[in-house]
């Protein structure tokens, strides 16, 4: 059995979606192919991949009855890829888990990943270990977001975005515990954003 590329399969979704968004009927396979630029026979694989996901209705007769292939609603896949500390920094390797697909309806069509928390620093925020994280990436952040941010040592944490001290010279991340951390925050002189949370799924 030939693996899916996610990437195509993202690709060949979001093609779908713009089509009939545009056209208010749904693309034949050949539309499909020419314009993702992949192959026929690979695009009927990934229809059926997204039909299965139930993503898509999608039926052999969409060569003949295009409108079988309608859109149930739009769709951003996102890739869960482990934990992210809500506490001190540590580091933390990427490894995606599954893919989650999201309604755009509900999450706006931003670049999404999703990581599971850990630890207890973020709580005063509404979120909880084990809570799902959905992350936007590719995004500025502002004062008052909460961050997945990466130190000077390339370390990651999750923590509540609070500025640049120009005093100090340092840049602010502030714990969200009161009750366990007063007052605590991590001054650091430089750190990569690598997403800013938009949404928490809590854990049953």
């Amino acid at each position: 059995m030939r693996t899916k590329n996610q990437e195509t399969l993202d690709r060949i979704l979001k093609f779908v979606n713009k089509y009939y968004q545009e056209y208010h009927s749904s693309p034949t396979i050949n539309d499909v192919a020419e314009g993702v630029g992949v192959a026929r026979s690979t695009t009927h694989r990934y229809l059926q991949e997204l039909s299965d996901r139930n993503l898509i209705d999608y039926g052999r007769g969409i060569l003949s009855a295009p409108q079988s292939a309608k859109m149930k609603t739009a769709y951003v896949s996102a890739p869960l890829v482990g934990s992210i500390r809500c506490g001190n920094p540590e580091d933390e390797e990427e490894s995606i888990e599954e893919y989650v697909s999201l309604p755009v309806s509900m999450f706006g069509k931003g670049d999404f990943y999703i990581l599971r928390a850990k630890g207890d620093s973020m709580v005063d925020a509404g979120i909880d270990e084990d809570d799902l994280l959905v992350i936007e990436r590719n995004c500025p952040a502002l004062e008052g977001d909460i961050v997945v941010a990466l130190d000077e040592d390339n370390q990651n944490t999750l923590k509540r975005y609070a500025g640049y001290d120009k005093d100090s010279g340092y840049y602010i991340l502030e714990y969200e515990n009161e009750a366990r951390y007063p007052g605590k925050t991590i001054k650091v002189r430089s750190f990569q954003v690598q997403g800013v949370a938009r949404h928490v799924i809590k854990s049953l």
